[in-house]
């Protein structure tokens, strides 16, 4: 016997077909991305340069991301039944696979993974080169992915999206384009080595913060925030709508906090190792002995 959800509704059917959608998104975000990338690595090669493995993982795990969120069981629970599987689809799209996958992209790999002729045109461009400089701007991108992070979950922008194929598609591309914007500038793939300056720290600090306080609201809300579609449909699955609502925004919460502190020990850690490499260059071009190190050092 099937339960009513919002409205009177009744549940979807639970068939294979319906736990594992075939969504069409995934055919440009996931299998073309994974075989351009391993055209790359083969072209490189063949010039005589190895894409680090550590690189070639960041890339597929961001692709692998993806495709938990997009071809797994938590699409259609997020589709149908669960805010919390829909917060874990947009936390996969925006927060885990877009910093993977431009840390897949560190130089020279960004240059190899568009075959030549879709590359020169595109790089010709000077209109799109003029609105990539300037959307990846830290100034410009934090408060647009702020928007998309808040507009999305406005009620009846969240609801329209699942109830719409085509609305639900742009929402899962809009989040993942957003966080490449955001990560772009922080991990600078056309360099091979991530610098380490510290604004970095308060500019992803501040994002996570947005995402924090939603997260926040989430969880202190007393009714559940997206009813008129779920309705009680999370009952089936053992918890109450509220406890649900409150179970994404932890989630949100949880994953922006680690965030926050992975990188403000990393770049913290890379700002000193930067400012070290710094000074000996500086004392290897004036002809200053460098110091020498406390294991060189002996006592008596």
């Amino acid at each position: 016997m099937r339960h009513p959800g919002a409205a009177g509704r009744p549940f979807p059917p639970r068939g294979l077909s319906s736990f594992w959608p075939v969504d069409p998104t995934a055919i440009y975000l996931l299998f073309l991305p994974a075989a351009l990338y391993l055209r790359a690595v083969r072209v490189l090669k063949r010039r005589g340069y190895t894409v680090p493995a550590l690189q070639q993982a960041c890339w597929f795990a961001g692709l692998t991301s993806i495709g938990i969120a997009l071809l797994s069981p938590l699409d259609h629970l997020g589709e149908t039944d669960l805010v919390s599987a829909h917060m874990g689809q947009h936390l996969l799209l925006g927060d885990i696979a877009a910093p993977l996958l431009v840390l897949g992209l560190r130089s020279p790999m960004y240059a190899f993974v568009l075959p030549r002729p879709v590359l020169v045109p595109l790089a010709r461009f000077q209109p799109l080169r003029r609105l990539l400089r300037f959307v990846t701007r830290p100034w410009v991108a934090a408060p647009l992915w702020i928007l998309i992070l808040y507009g999305w979950h406005v009620a009846p922008a969240y609801d329209a999206a699942l109830r719409h194929p085509v609305l639900h598609a742009l929402q899962h591309q809009s989040f993942l384009v957003g966080s490449l914007l955001v990560w772009y500038p922080v991990l600078e793939p056309m360099r091979r080595r991530v610098p380490g300056e510290l604004w970095k720290i308060a500019h992803i600090c501040g994002v996570r913060f947005a995402g924090m306080f939603l997260g926040f609201a989430l969880i202190v809300i007393t009714h559940p925030f997206y009813s008129v579609f779920y309705g009680d449909r999370a009952v089936a699955h053992g918890f109450t709508p509220y406890m649900d609502q409150q179970l994404a925004g932890g989630m949100m919460m949880g994953l922006d906090l680690v965030v926050m502190m992975t990188a403000l020990l990393f770049f913290f850690i890379r700002s000193a190792d930067d400012a070290e490499r710094a000074q000996r260059l500086e004392d290897a071009r004036m002809g200053v002995a460098p110091a020498p190190s406390p294991t060189q050092v002996r006592v008596g």
